[in-house]
């Protein structure tokens, strides 16, 4: 069946590119001051959410991008109300919130599928490098190496942004 594309993502390549470079020094920011201070600054969220903002309307027909900030609003709806519970950081939750509007709504049950399998490869290369003394002795001062049971989800938020960009970039 030649000439016949099928996209595997809602995303369309083009964000993919756009939003993935863009979103890549953001990510990284994010996933180093988690790593060593376990925060996630505010700074970042907004810096992911000014991405979004300023290139999303060249991205995508200007009524999807709108509809895009419903996402954001529902993320950070739950986000906070698991928050307030103890069941995610509020910087995990803002971040979750600025990711949500780069996530197509075709493309939720891919996100939640790549979010799982990279917060079971985070979690454990997070756990395992911290019991290996020469890899704690690269990085001596992060918190999230003495932490017993907080973990640093920005690995695993971050991770997901850049991954889930990547596919709809090349797939």
């Amino acid at each position: 069946m030649e000439g016949i594309t099928t996209q595997v993502l809602a995303a369309t390549p083009m964000q993919g590119i756009v939003f993935g470079l863009l979103s890549i020094p953001v990510c990284l920011w994010v996933a180093y001051t988690d790593l060593s201070e376990m925060k996630i600054r505010n700074e970042a969220v907004l810096a992911l959410f000014a991405i979004f903002a300023v290139a999303g309307p060249f991205l995508m027909p200007f009524d999807v991008y709108l509809s895009r900030y419903l996402h954001l609003l529902a993320i950070l709806m739950l986000g906070f109300g698991l928050a307030t519970i103890g069941a995610m950081g509020a910087g995990d939750a803002k971040f979750a919130a600025a990711m949500a509007p780069f996530v197509a709504f075709g493309d939720v049950a891919e996100i939640m599928v790549l979010f799982a399998v990279l917060l079971v490869l985070t979690w454990t290369l997070h756990r395992s490098a911290r019991m290996v003394e020469p890899v704690r002795n690269l990085a001596p001062g992060w918190k999230s190496w003495a932490e017993p049971k907080a973990f640093p989800m920005g690995i695993t938020l971050a991770s997901t942004q850049l991954s889930y960009l990547a596919m709809a970039a090349l797939l």
